[in-house]
């Protein structure tokens, strides 16, 4: 049987600088560079790798890297001071600060230098 290591994730990004400035400095994650990739240190031993496309690069149709916080909309008024822009979707029942309230846990989406979908998620979303 074949023996696994820890499983992780990753994603591609156009600019590796231009990520893990947003990562580290905006978002405020644990950030490392190494080989001219990213791993992204989410916690208790997760941790997720962004790698490298530049011009080849698309962004992701879906969500990528869902962050857990108590409460989403102290999580969004932080993070909009910090100048990111949260998305909005027809037909989504979003608030005034773009937190998705009432279909599951609360949850708010935001894009990352590359495009890339990442949310800030409630609680009692998974992982939590």
């Amino acid at each position: 049987m074949v023996s696994y290591g820890t499983p992780f994730s990753g994603f591609s990004v156009a600019d590796i600088p231009a990520a893990k400035a947003f990562y580290s400095d905006v978002v405020g994650l644990d950030v490392e560079e190494s080989d001219g990739m990213l791993h992204l240190d989410l916690g208790d031993g997760h941790r997720v790798l962004v790698y490298p496309k530049g011009e080849a690069h698309s962004p992701a149709s879906f969500t990528v890297l869902n962050l857990p916080v108590d409460d989403v909309s102290a999580a969004v008024r932080e993070l909009a001071g910090r100048r990111v822009t949260f998305e909005r979707y027809d037909g989504m029942p979003q608030d005034d600060d773009g937190v998705m309230k009432g279909n599951g846990p609360d949850i708010a989406w935001f894009t990352d230098p590359s495009g890339n979908v990442v949310s800030v998620i409630g609680a009692a979303g998974p992982g939590r």
